[in-house]
């Protein structure tokens, strides 16, 4: 860690728009869960595909914005909780999952998404010419 750099990740102090920062996360985690609940089953097996790449985008890019590992899980958390909201029955014995393989593949795909996405090494930054090759 230079001297001008502070603590990152956990350790870094909270600030309001860091927090603000990690419940839009949430949010956005969240609609991702529902959207991807609603896609995969209704143009399967295309809308499955679209589910899982959206909701690796979000876990991504929550990454990317963030800088850290907690990028991705804000995301993965509200992602998780929609979907098992989805996943339970009314009193009506209705869900919005259906009952077939492209239901767990979705439910096991975005588990898998968000650990190789809060596992994989941290984004590279460019350099301070590297919009000027050759020099």
């Amino acid at each position: 860690m230079s001297a001008n750099q502070g603590p990152t990740g956990i350790a870094a102090p909270l600030n309001p728009r860091r927090v603000a920062a990690y419940f839009g996360l949430v949010v956005l985690g969240a609609l991702a869960g529902l959207a991807g609940a609603l896609v995969q089953a209704g143009w399967f097996p295309g809308g499955l595909v679209i589910a899982l790449l959206g909701t690796a985008a979000v876990f991504y890019g929550g990454r990317v914005a963030t800088g850290t590992a907690v990028g991705v899980g804000a995301p993965a958390v509200g992602w998780l909780v929609a979907v098992m909201l989805l996943t339970a029955t009314r009193p009506e014995g209705d869900f919005v999952f259906g009952a077939g393989t492209g239901s767990y593949v979705f439910l096991l795909g975005g588990m898998v998404a968000a650990v190789i996405c809060a596992t994989v090494r941290k984004v590279p930054q460019p350099g301070p010419d590297s919009a000027r090759p050759g020099k």
